[in-house]
């Protein structure tokens, strides 16, 4: 089976869809796949991409309104927690370069990317109206725009929910437990009704963990080694220190 040839290429721009239309639109014909047999094809991509901080703004705008429209729909039938997972699902599947170039390839039929749609919607178990707002995304050649759209609706998510994102980052997974209190003292710190965690790993923080929350991530507490040392190595800054002759 010949590979893909990758090359980036930014879809079309088209108005965000309304939440009714993601409501009332067809459920998808989900056939069950293991893999994505569909992506394993030779194609070559053409167009040109937009550039510049008009095509930024507009980007930006298109995004959260996608991220509202999907929101609205979750919200209005009771499935807002089980949506945030879909997206979850959805980003890291597009998060892959081949399944991001594949579906805004212009020259690729779009039966064929609505064929591979069904197999992610189903071996994802992604509900049937976020399988519809993929299909959207397809039709309006807006697939370039789901890593923004994950990022708007969670921000969406967490203003409808009274949650207080917090992003922990430790060398090693930290312990249930130990996230159990750090979440707990956030809510203290921040008030929120609620708070939902997110981790991450870097091993260049020695050991220890960091806490970033609140509006962007304003917030910043450090526990790490590699702050210590830091400031150890600062005191102990050679330019600072008297020789005795």
């Amino acid at each position: 089976m010949a590979a893909m040839q990758h090359s980036s290429v930014t879809c079309q721009s088209r108005s965000p869809p309304s939440a009714a239309k993601i409501l009332s639109d067809k459920p998808l014909n989900l056939s069950f796949s293991g893999t994505f047999p569909s992506l394993k094809l030779t194609s070559k991509v053409a167009g040109k991409s937009r550039s510049g901080a008009s095509s930024a703004r507009m980007s930006a705008t298109a995004s959260a309104s996608y991220a509202t429209a999907l929101a609205d729909v979750a919200k209005s039938n009771g499935t807002l927690d089980t949506t945030a997972e879909d997206v979850e699902k959805i980003e890291k599947i597009f998060s892959e370069k081949q399944v991001l170039d594949f579906f805004c390839n212009p020259t690729i039929d779009i039966e064929k990317k609505r064929s591979v749609l069904d197999e992610i919607a189903k071996a994802s178990s992604i509900q049937p109206h976020s399988a519809n707002f993929l299909n959207i995304l397809v039709d309006m050649k807006r697939v370039d725009l789901i890593k923004e759209i994950a990022k708007d609706f969670e921000s969406v998510y967490n203003q409808m929910t009274d949650t207080e994102l917090v992003v922990v980052t430790s060398v090693v997974k930290l312990e249930s437990q130990h996230l159990a209190q750090i979440a707990k003292q956030v809510q203290k710190l921040s008030g929120a009704k609620n708070v939902r965690i997110k981790t991450e790993i870097d091993p260049s923080l020695v050991a220890g963990f960091t806490i970033r929350y609140g509006n962007g991530g304003s917030k910043f507490i450090d526990m790490s080694v590699k702050k210590q040392l830091e400031e150890i190595a600062a005191e102990l800054d050679m330019g600072n220190i008297q020789l005795a002759v």
